[in-house]
């Protein structure tokens, strides 16, 4: 990647033009991603620490939220400080290497969590569907390889996507026009033929796209008729209830990345992709916490208890 002139070597940089064409709106963003990182930090590592102090809440579900928890706030980590710090300086270089890198932390927790809410809907499917064999049939080591599949999976997955961009030269300085390293924009401006690694992220892409709704969406299928065939209305309710904060991070989720998919040319949609890129990088792994949080009456008595004990603790 290192190009040589004469007999000095130029390390090639990329220019990450970001939101760098609305100015006057520099601080009002700033502030604003600020704010919703603090949220999505707040939120997620509290959600973790309250699955983890709360024995009510030592169950495999929340067991696989506390794991979505970590990788929401590892994925705002990767990308959203980057994003702020190229709102308050004029210089918005980073290195080849440096931008590489982001694209293959966050290659490997958005990966990992397509996979996790497929785990997580399959499941919903065995409680709903099979109660009396939830135990038996969802076992710890299952729940610990489900989860240890979805992050080895995307670590191989962005691993081989990061190999062959590895593989591909650079110009001494080019201009990314987005606020995070994509694969296809760190790909577009190589001087490198990039087919062959452009191909594999889109075969990659599609299959964990298609492959995770799949189990998605045959989960609730069978959830669905089996709910649909409860004789009461309430049993419906109570069903219906325990999958809602689940398909609502769902359906945010996917039909982000399936926007982004079908915007039918990017270049010239620049600003639509930019948008569509927060909300699926910033946005979500704030969202996340507060649906799974407001939605859920386990986690926010657990928490209003933890509140109750800590300020009677203070005023003794």
């Amino acid at each position: 990647m290192m190009l040589s002139e004469g007999n000095q070597s130029i390390i090639p940089t990329f220019i990450l033009l970001g939101f760098s064409e609305y100015p006057e709106l520099r601080v009002l963003l700033f502030l604003v991603f600020l704010s919703v990182y603090t949220v999505t930090v707040v939120g997620n590592l509290g959600m973790i620490l309250i699955i983890k102090i709360s024995s009510n809440l030592h169950t495999i579900m929340y067991f696989f939220l506390s794991h979505l928890s970590f990788v929401d706030f590892c994925y705002s980590t990767v990308v959203t400080p980057k994003l702020l710090e190229n709102l308050i300086v004029e210089d918005r270089t980073i290195s080849v290497s440096a931008c590489i890198m982001q694209f293959c932390f966050a290659c490997i927790f958005g990966v990992t969590e397509t996979f996790m809410l497929a785990a997580m809907a399959y499941d919903r499917f065995v409680a709903v569907c099979s109660p009396l064999l939830y135990t038996t049939a969802m076992s710890r080591s299952l729940c610990a390889l489900l989860v240890a599949g979805s992050y080895s999976w995307g670590i191989v997955c962005s691993l081989t996507l990061t190999y062959f961009l590895l593989a591909l030269s650079y110009c001494e300085s080019s201009i990314i026009n987005n606020f995070i390293c994509d694969h296809s924009v760190i790909a577009s401006v190589s001087c490198s033929d990039p087919y062959i690694s452009q191909m594999l992220c889109f075969i990659i892409a599609v299959f964990n796209e298609a492959s995770s709704l799949m189990i998605i969406l045959t989960s609730y299928i069978l959830i669905f008729i089996t709910v649909m065939r409860m004789p009461s209305a309430s049993g419906r309710q109570k069903a219906f209830s325990t999958c809602a904060s689940h398909l609502t991070a769902i359906a945010i989720f996917h039909g982000t990345i399936l926007f982004l998919y079908c915007i039918p040319n990017p270049k010239s949609s620049w600003l639509t992709v930019k948008v569509a890129s927060v909300f699926y990088t910033v946005v979500i792994p704030m969202l996340n916490p507060l649906i799974y949080s407001l939605r859920n009456k386990d986690v926010k008595n657990t928490f209003r208890k933890l509140v109750f004990t800590k300020l009677l603790c203070h005023s003794r």
